[in-house]
């Protein structure tokens, strides 16, 4: 089952509820843009390839809910809801690029009515999403030649099938290298304060009987400085055209001790997540986030009350800690602002 999908028979867009996992499955359902808006910003569906597919699908009910009887009309209705799934999440640049891909077809002069635009955002989304998927394949099987037979992988945050439309990002390479027959084992950062290696990460290597430990986050630096960690994968939310990478809060903390133990660190990073309008990551925004979720776990206080709590969503990693970045179109290796480019190009022509 998809991460996200579109139901034909009730037209509205499904989603896994990510919050609820691993206690419980459930599927969630969306019949307005606002709504999908919400789950982003709530997390009921994260990782920038979903939040794309999310916010391509919120375009689609945006159309499908405007009363617009002409095309002029319904556009500006498009560039109005658009405008409100971009705030949902300032960092992860998947959802202003779905946005803005679905508004180039809806845009479209040859489309002269509504049922037309419509029906052409619905095929460019499912479109979209069905991409998502093949990419991701072709991207975890460039990234499984970077694994060994008996390595020992450490993975941050989540960026599997959950993360994605289905099958994932840094964790796809994961799953490449055991289908591959290569016995690996996972270390798995519990990644604070939300738990998504935990919760996430974890279910979805015990659904595939991929052998791994779940460790606390602080617990990292410990396993590479003793040589128990052979190479560090993990995702993107955005990629600067200089190789920075802004991922879930503590990557940078693990490429720096990654980079002073001698341990490979290598981004999963879907071409769609590389910002090359970005000249480097210090321009990428930073969510920050309800300090609740700092000073409570799922509800449970763990600090006195009424504290004060920072908690920034993500952080930048700078490129000097990079030492290749893996993508569709193959495996990118410095300097990145000359490659990164080439890898967009040759991916935009596969």
């Amino acid at each position: 089952m998809r991460t996200v999908f579109w139901d034909n028979e009730r037209q509205t867009m499904k989603m896994i509820d990510q919050r609820v996992l691993p206690w419980t499955f459930e599927l969630l359902e969306y019949a307005t843009h606002e709504a999908v808006a919400e789950a982003i910003t709530d997390m009921v569906v994260r990782g920038a390839p979903a939040i794309g597919a999310a916010a391509a699908f919120g375009m689609v009910l945006a159309a499908q809910q405007s009363q617009a009887t002409d095309a002029a009309t319904l556009r500006n209705d498009l560039h109005t809801a658009g405008e409100r799934l971009n705030l949902a999440r300032p960092t992860a640049v998947n959802l202003a690029w779905a946005v803005k891909r679905l508004l180039r077809v809806a845009d479209n002069p040859d489309l002269t009515d509504p049922t037309a635009i419509h029906a052409a955002l619905l095929a460019e989304a499912q479109k979209l999403a069905d991409e998502d998927v093949a990419l991701n394949r072709r991207m975890a099987y460039h990234g499984a030649e970077l694994i060994s037979d008996g390595d020992t992988i450490l993975h941050h945050c989540n960026t599997g099938a959950l993360a994605t439309v289905d099958w994932g990002t840094a964790l796809g390479v994961i799953f490449a290298a055991h289908e591959q027959g290569k016995k690996i084992h996972v270390l798995v950062d519990e990644t604070r304060p939300r738990l998504q290696g935990a919760r996430l990460t974890a279910w979805e290597l015990q659904q595939r009987g991929i052998p791994f430990d779940l460790i606390a986050d602080n617990a990292a630096g410990h396993f590479m400085r003793t040589g128990q960690v052979n190479i560090v994968l993990v995702g993107s939310d955005r990629t600067a055209a200089n190789g920075d990478v802004a991922n879930k809060i503590g990557t940078y903390k693990l490429a720096v001790v990654a980079k002073e133990n001698g341990v490979p660190f290598y981004p999963v990073v879907p071409t769609s997540t590389i910002d090359l309008d970005l000249a480097h990551g210090d321009l990428i925004p930073i969510e920050e986030r309800s300090p609740d979720e700092v000073t409570a776990v799922f509800g449970t206080p763990i600090a006195p009350a009424g504290i004060s709590a920072r908690n920034p969503a993500f952080d930048v990693t700078p490129h000097r800690y990079v030492t290749g970045i893996v993508t569709e179109a193959g495996i990118v290796y410095p300097p990145f602002v000359k490659n990164l480019r080439q890898a967009v190009l040759k991916a935009s022509n596969q």
